[in-house]
């Protein structure tokens, strides 16, 4: 009789198993998450830029997905558009001077919300430096978050890259500080720098959907991706093709957010709340991101997947993919734990050179300590058709693309659940 027990015990988790499997095959199947990459990577939606019609486009499509899926919305705000604006330093013209020495105008930034600016060394702008040794992107954010007025004098070590810094200027607030940025070896006694912009409000949304959580309704885990790109660059055209599609970046990221969207609106057994974001202006500096991760108290936030690039072969091959800052927190092995069984690996990070932890939109929440990382195939070190027009549908494997859809849907199981949470960032460890 014991034996009899045991025996029907395995049969019915068998069973069970095998249902769980078909239901996923039903719910994630290549038919729909073509359907879903086709339509956000086509020529319809022009490369989506940050303020096109195309983005809004892209935005309608998301939120109707999110809709006839039968999602919640954010707060209950009757919307799935979380909508947010932003103050935006368009260049007329700056000149500067250093010890009585003309500054070359391509070696001066301002991010400013003042449309005619002007200091000199009397002003009470604090010098800083930004060394060689230092990380570009962090430190300047670092100054710009201070909520200080600074000099900051960049090593012209970081010349190639120094324009990038142009990008400060697209998310300002009216009352935020003034940040001068100079590419200058020379820390000078005398300065003045002045500058003029045209001050503009613009507007932008993220696409945000919920399943509300039944025992930890106020525990949260989120799943991302960017639906904006570079949209039509008719100077950059290779053989005729002007239009940025952005079919693995970022469409397939979100692509698969929104199917795991369903799946989990169908299986209808999260404990805790899930928070399905599709974020805008990630190619212009994450503001999107920015935003959306103001809404959270951080330690609600047990878990971030941000989907990023996962529509071609990782460097092992079919059933992979990596997790940026993985050594950071615990999710990666209670990921793997969770495909035991399975093909499926997640690997560390292959590219830390490239900083890849702090360059997605995981990178906001991550800072304040929650388990956020970004999900990815993307072969950084030679992916040919990054950031090129050539970017397209076509050029995926959308069977392996559906794999990596379902491993993450099954390795996330424990975490939605409430069973396993895992450990939080490390902030003093942070760059």
């Amino acid at each position: 009789m014991k034996c009899l027990r045991i025996y029907l015990l395995v049969f019915v988790v068998f069973i069970a198993g095998k249902s769980w499997s078909q239901d996923m095959m039903q719910i994630i199947s290549k038919t729909e998450t073509e359907r879903i990459e086709k339509y956000l990577s086509s020529d319809e939606l022009e490369g989506r830029k940050t303020f096109s019609k195309g983005i809004d486009k892209a935005a309608a499509f998301i939120a109707n997905e999110f809709s006839q899926a039968g999602l919640a919305t954010f707060k209950n705000s009757g919307s799935y558009l979380q909508s947010f604006s932003r103050m935006s330093a368009k260049f007329i013209t700056a000149s500067g001077n250093f010890d009585g020495a003309t500054i070359d105008v391509k070696n001066i930034i301002v991010v400013t919300p003042q449309p005619n600016f002007s200091i000199t060394e009397t002003s009470g702008y604090e010098v800083v430096k930004v060394n060689k040794e230092d990380n570009l992107g962090t430190t300047t954010r670092k100054y710009i978050s201070a909520g200080k007025n600074y000099l900051v004098l960049v090593d012209e070590s970081f010349a190639p890259n120094f324009n990038r810094l142009t990008n400060l200027k697209s998310n300002l607030t009216e009352n935020q500080k003034s940040v001068v940025f100079v590419l200058s070896n020379v820390t000078p006694t005398k300065f003045t720098i002045e500058a003029t912009h045209k001050i503009e409000t613009l507007s932008l949304a993220n696409v945000i959907a919920v399943i509300p959580g039944k025992s930890l309704s106020n525990e949260y885990v989120i799943f991302s991706g960017h639906y904006d790109h570079l949209g039509i660059n008719s100077a950059r055209a290779v053989n005729g093709d002007s239009i940025y599609n952005g079919a693995n970046d970022d469409a397939a990221g979100t692509t698969a957010m929104i199917m795991l969207s369903k799946y989990f609106q169908k299986l209808n057994n999260n404990e805790r709340t899930l928070v399905f974001a599709a974020f805008t202006a990630e190619e212009v500096g994450g503001f999107g991101a920015q935003y959306f991760s103001k809404q959270f108290d951080p330690i609600t936030v047990k878990a971030m997947f941000n989907l990023e690039m996962i529509g071609t072969e990782s460097k092992w091959g079919k059933n992979s993919a990596y997790i940026t800052g993985y050594e950071k927190t615990d999710m990666g092995a209670i990921l793997q734990k969770n495909l035991a069984g399975t093909p499926f690996t997640f690997y560390p990070d292959p590219y830390t050179d490239q900083n890849l932890f702090y360059r997605s939109d995981n990178a906001t929440l991550a800072r304040l300590g929650v388990p956020a990382h970004t999900i990815s195939t993307s072969k950084m070190d030679s992916e040919p058709n990054y950031h090129k027009p050539s970017d397209q549908f076509e050029t995926l494997d959308m069977d392996n693309m559906n794999e990596i859809i379902k491993a993450i849907a099954k390795s996330a199981q424990t975490i939605i659940a409430g069973k396993d949470t895992p450990t939080r960032v490390d902030t003093a460890q942070l760059k």
